[in-house]
């Protein structure tokens, strides 16, 4: 599956402004981010890389994302950075079934 980045921001609004049974009414930028904007806790995080794999129906490492944003020492996920790491990993998807 492919799909563009304004697709997935789209997506990812439409399953973090009603995760885990929280609502968020506010608009959800690139910019927001996961725990000071959305109020996500960590293992939110872990349940969201599998609610990714259920929506876009295709493995999602995202265990490696956190992984690099650990090794950066990213204290909060800005979801324009899952966006993209979101568009490379479909995109790659694509490729490998085509």
């Amino acid at each position: 599956m492919s799909a563009s980045k304004e697709q997935i921001h789209q997506d990812l609004q439409g399953i973090l402004s009603n995760f885990q049974g929280r609502q968020y009414t506010a608009e959800i930028g690139l910019d927001t981010q996961f725990f000071g904007g959305l109020g996500l806790v960590s293992i939110d995080a872990v349940v969201l890389g599998e609610t990714l794999e259920n929506y876009y129906g295709t493995p999602i490492p995202f265990h490696e994302f956190l992984a690099e944003l650990r090794e950066e020492e990213v204290e909060d996920i800005e979801v324009g950075r899952l966006v993209e790491f979101l568009y490379h990993v479909l995109a790659a998807d694509r490729y490998r079934h085509s």
